[in-house]
Order: structure tokens, then C-alpha cells, then sequence
């Protein structure tokens, strides 16, 4: 396997397109995740906050499995448990089998987001040979799927990917003339999509969190594809690993705050679904898998379940950088993949933690603090949950050296002596390490440095202590002078961040709103109006559609609130309503009175009808996608327009 690793790592490197994509992939999310992080001043308290979240729910995890499933339940949906992926494929076969019936001929149409522990069970392969279409939803999904491929990052499927190989792909596949025009292709894929989510008979998504106080599973999207899977089809079938929990409201909120940022640079994605319940005449079921996270709960690697899959390991790591993901060989990538793989896809992958420099840029990028480095130094040394010999994937010459450097570091005097001799025999620059080591297709030997490091250590000069003190005490100084923070002004802070989002704020007076609405549909010649909630109040003059209708232009919404931090919108589902009014049509306008507004995330998510709702989301700004080079584009399966009329109730309250 270790031979058939550096071919592919051969075949990477001398790939000229792959490395400029790889290149602009790194260096946007990089630039992206620090810009998102700058609006967070207190992220490396919350990165803290979020590895003790995490390392109680992996140390107690089977009372909060229990607490997350008995509330599911109570809440109306199915649970199944798997043990493995054989078990998980079983179980989706038979939901399938009893909602279709074991007689019908007709082909089943399962329309699929994006789900890392789909990929992990093989789910797709199975399926085909049950003669079931699959398809998946997520732009770079749908590409790399039509490719035959494998995603190759976790986030950005299609990474790999330039857009003259997708023109050329859809000009193949689909029939499209040829085009590298991003907008174009991303909507040909919406079109073609559009169909399958319309007249799919089950839709199956992954779980970024399921919530244990409140039995919510939570699903985090930007193009609006997981709340079609989710919404739209009468069966929904959630994958979840047994670990992605966390224990409240609060939590979620804690980690909402966290993975987007690292993800794709964004306060929030635009699309976070709180589902709770089935929809009216919906069946949903949610499937908890184990396969290897009960064995890696128990081992050295039981860190590695903190992940909450942002990939931005992958997107720090120069090893990833120079590879992409298809070298690795398994379906998780990059820092995290050469971690996990062993343990939850095949124990062969032991021989990646080789594929590190050990830098710990994908530690100090990791937004719950995994200890990436320490693990895969763990693996190398033989600790596994599966039991692995030390220095797997390393030729026995370099097994060797090691051992030998192992004996002569734990001896200080030793070592101290080795260090020193080294340094007054530098070797040539010319000497390479042998080929055959796996190492020795371009790099130089190390040069031993004329000084070790211990002694060029004790030469610097220290700080000076009073230097410290003082410094520390001008510290405690400012912070004493600090001023009050000022109240921040609600609609002001929603507005500019709503429109940074590339959405519109229409400030309205109380009595004037449905005038104002009337006029602004009429501009646009609308005759028809999806509606779903409070929304429809304020609609007059207008055929007003109530049932789920893609050809119905605008829907008007009412919400529950408006998040004024991040400039999201949050619509929950009352009696009979199925939230699609803010999803199917191409414009979503939104009734937001003033008096609605709250400061926070957390504030907004902890309202009891949140809780109470059969589901509910969070909007932040149109749908969108940068699937295709890192390029954003706006309006994907979601609607491209996203408008806010914010009624000035102030006198009301």
C-alpha cells in the first residue's frame, strides 16, 4: 500500500493543474478563515470551551446518546443503531424497501446531501447495486459523482477541480455547449437538481450536531440543497456518527460560532436547519452509526472525536496542499483523514501519519484545539485503536535509524555528545537520502547545524524580568481603563451586516408594510405569492399559494426573530407549514419587525419555540456556493434574492 501511496504522490505533484487549484484553495480559505476569525475576539476562549464540550461528551458519551435518543423519539422520529457499515447499508435498504414496497418496479430516486459518513459506509456503491439512483445535491457532490470520483477535501468536494474541466464534464455529461462560465454551469446543475429534489422518493442527509436537551438534529449548508433533502421529499433519512453530539442549545450556538468561520470564512452559513420533528406528512428516521468510534473512544486516538469535519486541518497542512485528497487514498483526508482512517475506514491507512511534516499548523488551525501532531506521532509509534507495529509504511533502513536515534536521545549526555560531534562534520549539499527510503525524490540530506539547539538556546540573551513585570502591569492598566462597551444599536448592526450578506433591508413603517409590499410586487409583475407563516398577513391583492410550488416566483415569510451579530433571520414551522416559502422560489422576502431583533446566536437559539417548532432555520444571506475555483456565486439551489421588509414598530412596543 505504502508504494502505492507515493505513486499517487509522484502523480500529484507533477500535476500542474492540480497544484494551482490546490495553491488557490489554501491560500482563500486561509486568508478567509482569518478574516472571519478577526470578528471574534474571544475565539481562543471558545476553542477551549469547545474541547472540554467535546472531551465530556466522548468521556460520557453513552449517557448522552441515551438523553439525544429518547427525546428523538418523543419527538416523532424513527432511530436505528448501527454498529457497522454493513449494518448502516442494511437499515437504509430496508427504510427504502417498506416505503417503496418489495414489489413495486418502478426505480427508486434518492436525492442525497452531503454526508462524510455516506461516503465512509460506501453507501452509494450499494445502493446501485440495488438498481437505486442516488444522486448527490451539493454542487461539488454532483461534480465529482459525474466524474466517478471521490470528493476530495471534506468541505470542497470538487477542490481538485478547474473550471474548464467542468465545462468540459458537463459539456460530456450533460450536454451543456462548452462554457467556463461559473454562473452558467452552477445553473445548469441547479436546473438538472431541481428535478431530482421535486420527485425524489426519500432524501438523505448527514448531521453537523444533534443537540441531546432537545433531541435537534442540526445540518449546516450554504447552497440550500440539505433543506431540500430534508423538506421536500414525504421519507428523510439522517446519517449521524454516535460522537457529533453536544449537550445544549448553548452548546450548538458555541459551535456554530466555531465551524463555519473555519469551514468557509463565514459568520454563519446561510442555511442551518434545526429539525425536531417530522413535517406534515413526513417520515423521518435517523440512523446512529458506531463503526470503529466505540474502539476509538477506548484507544490513545479517542481526541479524534472532537472533529466537527471543518477541514480547515486539511486546508493548513503544506502536506495536503501539495497532494490534494485523492493521494491519501481514503475517503478522510488531509491531518484529521490520517488520523481516523485506520480506525473507521481500514486499518491498511495506519501508513498516512507518515504524511505530516509535524509542523502543527493543523492544531493551531483546528477550532476545537485537536491535538493532531500528538496523535499522529501516536500512531507512528505503534498506538492505534487497531494495534499497529511502530514506524508502519516506513522502510526497514529508516525503521532502524530511528531506533538508534531513540536509544542515543534518551541517554542526555549521549545525545548532548552527538549533537556537538555532528556539528563539525557538516555534510556536502550535494548528498540526497537514498531513494529507496521513500524521501529522497528531491530533498537534501539535513545539514547538522554548527550549533545544536541547546546551546544556541543558553546563549540568547532572557528577557528581563522587569521588562515582564512592567509589561504585565501596563496590561492590567489598559484593561482597568477600559470604557463600557456602548449598546449597540440592534437595527443598525442587522442592516449593515444583513447587507454585507448580499441581502437588501427595506425599512417600512408599521402601517404602511403591506402598501410597501403590494407596490414592490406589482414593480415585479407578480400575480402569484408562496406563503408560509405570518408572512401571508401582510399579502393583499395577490393569488396566495400554500402549498410547495417551484414555479411560484417570490414567497413571503413571516420569522420568529433576526440575529442582529450576524444578520440572520430565523423561521420556525408552525402547524401545517413546511418552511418552503423561504426555499423554493427564486426571491424570499422576509416580515421582520423591529421588536424581533436579538443581539446573539445564543440568544435566538435558546427561545422555547425553537425547541418546540417541528423544525426550524437560520438564514444568512442568499443561497450561494464557491464549488467551482473558490469563486462565489450567488442563488444555487436556494433563492438568489434575499430581501428583508423591516417594520418600525417601535411606537407598538
Amino acid at each position: 500500500m505504502i508504494s502505492e501511496f507515493r505513486e499517487r504522490i509522484r502523480k500529484s505533484i507533477t500535476d500542474a493543474n492540480l497544484q494551482i487549484a490546490l495553491d488557490n484553495n489554501a491560500q482563500r480559505r486561509r486568508d478567509g478563515r482569518l478574516s472571519a476569525f478577526a470578528s471574534l475576539p474571544d475565539h481562543q476562549e471558545r476553542r477551549a470551551r469547545a474541547h472540554a464540550i467535546k472531551a465530556d461528551v466522548v468521556a460520557h458519551l453513552d449517557e448522552y446518546l441515551e438523553r439525544f435518543l429518547a427525546k428523538i423519539q418523543a419527538n416523532g422520529i424513527i432511530v436505528h443503531r448501527a454498529q457497522d457499515a454493513d449494518e448502516a447499508v442494511k437499515i437504509v435498504l430496508d427504510i427504502l424497501e417498506a416505503t417503496h414496497g418489495p414489489s413495486s418496479h418502478k426505480p427508486i430516486l434518492m436525492a442525497k446531501a452531503k454526508s462524510m459518513v455516506s461516503e465512509e459506509i460506501n453507501l452509494n456503491h450499494a445502493l446501485a447495486e440495488h438498481n437505486i439512483r442516488a444522486i448527490e445535491t451539493d454542487l461539488g457532490e454532483y461534480i465529482v459523482q459525474l466524474r466517478g470520483e471521490r470528493p476530495s477535501h471534506i468541505i470542497t468536494p470538487a477542490v481538485h477541480l478547474r473550471r474548464g474541466d467542468v465545462g468540459k464534464l458537463f459539456e460530456e455529461k450533460l450536454g451543456l455547449p462548452y462554457t467556463e462560465e461559473i454562473p452558467v454551469l452552477t445553473n445548469t446543475a441547479r436546473k438538472v437538481l431541481r428535478e431530482v429534489f421535486l420527485t425524489a422518493n426519500v432524501g438523505l442527509s448527514g448531521v453537523n450536531f444533534g443537540v441531546a436537551e432537545t433531541g435537534t438534529l442540526c445540518v449546516v449548508t450554504n447552497e440550500g440543497n440539505g433543506r431540500m433533502c430534508t423538506t421536500v421529499p414525504p421519507v428523510h433519512i439522517a446519517l449521524m456518527g454516535m460522537e457529533r453530539l453536544v449537550p445544549t442549545m448553548d452548546d450548538l450556538a458555541l459551535f456554530l460560532s466555531l465551524l463555519p468561520r473555519s469551514a468557509t470564512g463565514q459568520k454563519l452559513s446561510v442555511y442551518t436547519s434545526l429539525i425536531h420533528s417530522p413535517l406534515p406528512g413526513q417520515v423521518r428516521h435517523l440512523i446512529v452509526l458506531d463503526n470503529g468510534r466505540s474502539a476509538l473512544r477506548a484507544s490513545p486516538l479517542s481526541e479524534s472525536l472532537f472533529c466537527i469535519r471543518c477541514g480547515a486541518c486539511l486546508n493548513a497542512c503544506p502536506v495536503f496542499r501539495e497532494l490534494g485528497g485523492h493521494a491519501y487514498g481514503s475517503i478522510y483526508p488531509g491531518p484529521i483523514g490520517s488520523v481516523i482512517s485506520s480506525a473507521l475506514v481500514d486499518p491498511k491507512f495506519a501508513y498516512l501519519s507518515q504524511a505530516s511534516s509535524l509542523c502543527g499548523a493543523c492544531k493551531e488551525a483546528c477550532p476545537v484545539d485537536i491535538d493532531l501532531p500528538g496523535m499522529l506521532l501516536k500512531i507512528r509509534a505503534g498506538e492505534n485503536a487497531e494495534h499497529v507495529s511502530p514506524g508502519v509504511g516506513l522502510p526497514g533502513i529508516v525503521k532502524l535509524g530511528h531506533k538508534l536515534f531513540g536509544q542515543a536521545a534518551a541517554i542526555p549526555w549521549l545525545f548532548k555528545f552527538a549533537q556537538r560531534t555532528m556539528g563539525l562534520f557538516p555534510l556536502p549539499q550535494w548528498i540526497r537520502i537514498p531513494a529507496f527510503t521513500g524521501w529522497g525524490y528531491s530533498k537534501d540530506f539535513p545539514r547538522p547545524a554548527a550549533k545544536p539547539f541547546r546551546v544556541r538556546w543558553n546563549g540568547l540573551k532572557r528577557e528581563d524580568a522587569e521588562t515582564a513585570k512592567n509589561a504585565i502591569a501596563n496590561e492590567e492598566r489598559r484593561t482597568a481603563e477600559k470604557i463600557a462597551p456602548v449598546k449597540i444599536n440592534l437595527v443598525d448592526q442587522f442592516t449593515t451586516e444583513f447587507n454585507a450578506l448580499g441581502g437588501k433591508v427595506i425599512p417600512v413603517a408599521a402601517s404602511d408594510a403591506s402598501t410597501c409590499l403590494e407596490e414592490f410586487l406589482r414593480e415585479r409583475g407578480v400575480d402569484r405569492v408562496l406563503v408560509d407563516g405570518a408572512g401571508a398577513e401582510y399579502v393583499s391583492g395577490f393569488a396566495m399559494i400554500h402549498e410547495p410550488d417551484p414555479s411560484v416566483p417570490v414567497g413571503v415569510t413571516g420569522v420568529l426573530c433576526g440575529i442582529a451579530e450576524t444578520g440572520s433571520l430565523v423561521l420556525v414551522s408552525g402547524a401545517g407549514q413546511t418552511l418552503t416559502a423561504s426555499l423554493l422560489p427564486e426571491t424570499h422576502i422576509a416580515i421582520l419587525k423591529q421588536s424581533q431583533l436579538l443581539p446573539t446566536v445564543v440568544s435566538a437559539l435558546t427561545r422555547m419555540e425553537v425547541a418546540d417548532s417541528k423544525a426550524g432555520v437560520v438564514i444568512t444571506g442568499p443561497s450561494r456556493t464557491a464549488d467551482i475555483e473558490m469563486t462565489l456565486t450567488i442563488g444555487v439551489h436556494g433563492p438568489g434574492e434575499l430581501i428583508v421588509f423591516l417594520i418600525d414598530d417601535s411606537e407598538a412596543v
